[in-house]
């Protein structure tokens, strides 16, 4: 589906499950698209706990460019494209996340948007070689349960357990998460049963 946005449209691939009891909204990296193996492994784990799930390709991607730009149209455009996900999902608690820049823009906008949860694949902690330059203060803003899912030998660095409620550290990955996407899906996939279970 094509969501409208000011900043021009959204491409959503959309999954359902049977029966559907939450709703997720995923996004990419900078660069990147929705079918990363990564992304795919927690689409495939969020369906068989129950999940709607909406993987988003930015508009920014859409029109071909492949930076982000400014933060704020960023995030502007992603809660309209997540207003209009609930809209069409009403009733369903929302679990929002991304991989790298979407993982940061999942956090930044959670409280606005009243997800009930963050996935935070290879959330880029700081640039690569500046650890002085931390994004720590936006896995803190998304003031919601946030599971970060990252790989050991990451350039753009490793947050730990003080910044959010879980944090998972794969062995042997880097920050594109794709030797064991497995590993990735069941950390999602064990972090989800527990938020839904409470």
């Amino acid at each position: 589906m094509e969501i409208s946005t000011q900043a021009g449209p959204a491409r959503v691939e959309i999954d359902r499950p049977q029966t559907a009891s939450f709703l997720v909204a995923l996004t990419h990296g900078a660069g990147g698209g929705v079918t990363s193996k990564d992304l795919l492994a927690v689409r495939n784990a969020c369906l068989e706990l129950g999940g709607v799930v909406a993987r988003v390709l930015q508009p920014y991607r859409v029109r071909g460019a492949r930076s982000p730009g400014a933060p704020g149209p960023q995030d502007a455009a992603w809660l309209e494209i997540v207003g209009r996900l609930r809209a069409e999902h009403e009733g369903l608690l929302l679990i929002q996340g991304g991989r790298s820049n979407g993982a940061r823009v999942a956090c930044r906008t959670a409280q606005d948007a009243a997800a009930s949860g963050v996935i935070a694949l290879a959330f880029p902690l700081h640039p690569p070689g500046r650890p002085e330059q931390s994004r720590v203060a936006e896995l803190r803003e998304a003031g919601t349960d946030v599971l970060v899912v990252n790989g050991e030998r990451d350039p753009f660095g490793v947050p730990d357990e003080r910044d959010a409620a879980r944090v998972v550290v794969l062995p042997g990955e880097t920050h594109t998460l794709n030797r064991n996407p497995a590993a990735v899906g069941a950390a999602v996939g064990e972090w989800l049963a527990g938020l839904l279970d409470r």
